[in-house]
């Protein structure tokens, strides 16, 4: 783990979990995770978007990566999130297709949800839909517990609306 001064806040740091490294997104990031959008979602997030978040104090943006044998890092992952008052909402999880089943939705979520535990979060929020098998499976072994439907919540084009289950976790 990278040495950070004293009064550097815990979403500053960097996280280092097996091979994985955890890190908050910067700007010169933006042309990699735009990539992992577009590859992990039907209707990922614009460019101008995520640099939207990146200007807001309650928005997070962490990313897993792996280092490679050759130097540098390759991006498995993103999770998006906001603290607001005294809760996490998630925003946004994804993992590079081909990275999939391998810890990389797992550790984003331990790290996006030890972020709200340090800012002192009773409650985090999300909503998934309800074909997600995989992710809703994923919510509930942290603990997260289904509390409504959003009818209609996911509207991609060519695609009938699908609902979205709302989820909450209690810290």
């Amino acid at each position: 783990m990278r040495r950070m001064r004293e009064e550097s806040r815990p979403s500053d740091k960097l996280r280092q979990e097996s091979a994985f490294l955890i890190r908050r997104m910067t700007r010169e990031d933006l042309p990699a995770v735009m990539e992992l959008e577009k590859a992990s979602f039907r209707n990922p997030w614009s460019f101008e978007l995520l640099q939207r978040e990146l200007g807001h104090d309650w928005s997070v943006i962490y990313l897993l990566e792996e280092p490679l044998s050759e130097g540098g890092r390759r991006l498995l992952g993103i999770s998006i999130f906001w603290i607001v008052h005294d809760e996490v909402h998630v925003l946004n999880v994804a993992t590079a297709p081909e990275h999939r089943r391998r810890g990389v939705g797992r550790h984003l979520m331990e790290a996006t949800l030890a972020e709200g535990r340090a800012r002192k979060c009773s409650l985090a929020t999300l909503e998934v839909r309800k074909s997600n098998e995989p992710a809703i499976n994923l919510y509930k072994a942290f603990g997260f517990r289904p509390v409504g439907v959003r009818p209609n919540y996911y509207v991609d084009e060519g695609q009938p609306p699908e609902d979205a289950i709302v989820m909450v976790l209690d810290f």
